[in-house]
């Protein structure tokens, strides 16, 4: 294994990187394994100080570890126009305080009916296939209509 000259720069962006993110030795290793990565956790620690070096394919598996830790930590967001209007409770009208939609059977902004279930959009549009969409007027599946 020869030196690699770009190594202690890409060992000092992935320790400003953890730092940036507050990112744990551990919970890069962690990471890193699952991603099949060879060197244990005190060799990742070791590299990380610059007393070990690491083939570039490890070094690039403890990067790739880094950025999806980067990517799962939560943000925040931009806020759309309807994040504002606010129910009674508190919470946008809507929305839940996860940000998914309430079971409220209404949309935000449209007023239109939305499938109990989810399965619709909210705006009028159903995300079930067309052999599930009810094609008497009415009845969907799971209802029974009137016999003669």
């Amino acid at each position: 294994m020869g030196f690699d000259p770009n190594e202690p720069e890409q060992r000092r962006r992935l320790r400003a990187a953890m730092k940036a993110a507050d990112i744990s030795i551990s919970a890069l290793w962690l990471k890193y394994f699952g991603l099949s990565g060879d060197a244990g956790e005190y060799e990742v620690e070791a590299y990380l100080q610059g007393l070990l070096s690491l083939p570039a394919s490890q070094r690039d598996l403890l990067a790739l570890a880094a950025n999806e830790l980067i990517e799962d930590l939560p943000r925040p967001r931009a806020p759309y126009s309807d994040d504002f209007s606010r129910q009674p409770g508190g919470s946008p009208a809507g929305r839940s305080d996860t940000g998914q939609s309430s079971d409220t059977g209404q949309s935000s902004d449209t007023g239109q009916a939305e499938d109990a279930s989810g399965r619709g959009d909210g705006n009028g549009r159903s995300f079930l296939p067309d052999a599930e969409h009810d094609s008497d007027g009415g009845a969907g599946p799971g209802t029974t209509t009137p016999g003669p």
